[in-house]
């Protein structure tokens, strides 16, 4: 038996298999006008292709909880009941086809309102772009606009929208909700000093700097039932240094397994691990499977189940690294995208049993 293609479950549900779909944003919503952030056509036969193929779980994009909080103006969102029923056609069909439907809930803070990324980097065209809100008004870089400090009011006001954008993703028919604390978006930049300069009591100290991710994982899981799970995703380390003294310090390894015992603590149940994107000039040593060690330190030192992402591509690549137990799962990104049909694909390496369906039976 392949450890890949061994079922998982979390609480009440389980997953078929260990090969997972990552969130990655597809920018082709409207913008404006009453369909502004609902899914297209494009959106359903992106991720119908993908159920198809046999992931075992496909997490919808970066969804946003508020207009500003979209990374680009075409962004999906979900702060809205329209939004929210145009998805059902997505969830049904992924139950369809066996395949578990989840949803990334987000706000992109200080790097929202950029271009899609076929109009070039960057803040977004005068006509399409909002001001942005970030825990302390420091840019991402001199391509985005200084961002205005939120209040305490609406550091509340926000934490209600996840809690919202929850409520409205189990009545679409979602069975997983991920809570997006990665990438340099809005919870990330409360997590990192670098980013976060506040004195009150979201800044500062640890306990401080996490406080907002735990209100909004809170707030998510006070209307996400008791039987089914709610993740997080985060950036397990900004590749910034640890020493405060030369004005670089990031969230660091240390930082997330502490991060990591608090979520278990209310009410996560797996952490989606990733790194970077808090600056754009950070090194970061880009190989195969370089972001697998930090699941393996949540997994051993937090005990929090833990998904690896990041370039990881093979088959035999993802079933060490599950044989192994450094994750539990693994999350395809850019490798779905070139191939739909990779859990098929593995399946035959690994001689795994694969979820073929009748339609395409005679293929085999």
């Amino acid at each position: 038996m392949s450890a890949l293609f061994e079922p998982y479950s979390l609480r009440s549900l389980t997953f078929p298999n260990r090969v997972w779909m990552a969130p990655m944003c597809q920018y082709s919503a409207d913008a404006f006008g009453p369909n502004a952030g609902v899914a297209r056509d494009w959106h359903f036969a992106h991720y119908a292709a993908r159920a198809t193929g046999g992931a075992g779980l496909i997490l919808l994009e970066a969804t946003a909880v508020s207009p500003e909080g979209r990374i680009s103006p075409g962004d999906l969102g979900i702060w809205n009941d329209t939004q929210a029923e145009a998805l059902r056609r997505i969830t049904a069909f992924l139950k369809e086809r066996g395949t578990v439907p989840g949803i990334q809930i987000a706000h992109a803070g200080r790097k929202a309102s950029t271009k899609r990324p076929w109009h070039g980097s960057g803040y977004a065209d005068a006509d399409e772009a909002w001001p942005t809100l970030a825990p302390s008004a420091v840019p991402f870089d001199d391509r985005h606009p200084t961002p205005a400090e939120l209040t305490v009011e609406q550091i509340q006001e926000i934490v209600g929208q996840f809690g919202d954008a929850a409520r409205r993703a189990l009545a679409a028919g979602f069975e997983v909700v991920e809570v997006h604390g990665a990438h340099g978006y809005l919870i990330h930049e409360f997590l990192s000093p670098h980013s976060n300069r506040r004195t009150d009591a979201y800044g500062g100290s640890f306990e401080n700097r996490v406080r907002f991710a735990l209100e909004v994982v809170d707030a998510v899981r006070a209307v996400w039932p008791e039987d089914l799970p709610v993740l997080f995703r985060v950036s397990a380390t900004d590749w910034l240094s640890e020493n405060a003294d030369d004005g670089r310090e990031g969230w660091t390894a240390d930082q997330t397994v502490a991060l990591a015992r608090e979520l278990r603590a209310h009410g996560v149940d797996l952490l989606d691990v990733s790194t970077g994107g808090l600056v754009g000039d950070a090194a970061i040593p880009v190989g195969p499977g370089y972001q697998v060690p930090f699941a393996s330190r949540v997994k051993d030192e937090a005990g929090l189940p833990a998904a690896a992402v990041g370039l990881i591509t093979e088959p035999e690549q993802a079933e060490k690294i599950i044989a192994s137990g450094e994750a539990d799962a693994v999350l395809l990104g850019r490798e779905l995208l070139r191939d739909p049909h990779w859990a098929h694909r593995a399946a035959d390496a690994l001689g795994a049993a694969k979820r073929t369906p009748k339609q395409y039976g005679r293929a085999f």
